[in-house]
């Protein structure tokens, strides 16, 4: 089973499972499309620093082609960066964005998980989604609309896996990314 892909060519409609990959390089290079450009602009900020935990995302949408995103926690920073195809007629066919954004963890005023559970006849408990959020101090850059009430925002990070988006690998591995966020907010930075 594959998508149409951006520029013609045909993109799997599941990708390979980044979940079994505990080191950083590996599993983009398992998961993303472009892995050189996501690894250089993360090298880039990290400089060596070490990789406490870091999420993957990727999908197909039928306007821009592919989507992709790295999150990366050093420990005092979350690093992420995102590409993304651009439309056609906005740019040479192939064309692509690549984003680069440093927030530090002190930011971060809370981190929230949402495990959406499954109950078994035999009573075997499943979680079959997740939604983490990371509530930033930083203002949504949205601007102002109809629907809005109460003023600005807080910007936030919002990451989410199913079953069938991710696997159960991938959604351990988000909930273990956002354990290890919600245990660095608030502490003192060494």
């Amino acid at each position: 089973m594959s998508r149409p892909g951006f520029g013609g060519g045909d993109l799997p409609a599941v990708f390979p499972d980044w979940s079994p990959y505990t080191d950083l390089e590996s599993a983009a290079r398992a998961y993303l499309r472009d892995p050189d450009v996501a690894l250089e602009a993360l090298g880039g900020v990290l400089r060596g620093a070490s990789v406490l935990g870091f999420t993957l995302e990727r999908f197909v949408n039928e306007v821009n082609g592919v989507w992709q995103e790295v999150v990366v926690c050093d420990g005092s920073r979350l690093v992420l960066w995102h590409g993304e195809d651009v439309p056609p007629g906005e740019g040479p066919p192939g064309s692509m964005t690549s984003s680069l954004r440093v927030v530090p963890v002190s930011s971060v005023t809370e981190v929230g998980c949402r495990r959406r559970l499954f109950r078994h006849d035999n009573g075997e408990i499943r979680v079959d989604s997740i939604d983490v959020y990371l509530l930033l101090t930083s203002l949504d850059e949205t601007p102002p609309s109809e629907e809005s009430v109460g003023g600005p925002r807080h910007d936030a990070l919002r990451f989410g896996k199913t079953l069938d988006d991710g696997g159960a690998g991938q959604i351990a591995r988000l909930e273990e990314f956002a354990r290890l966020v919600a245990s660095v907010v608030g502490r003192p930075l060494l």
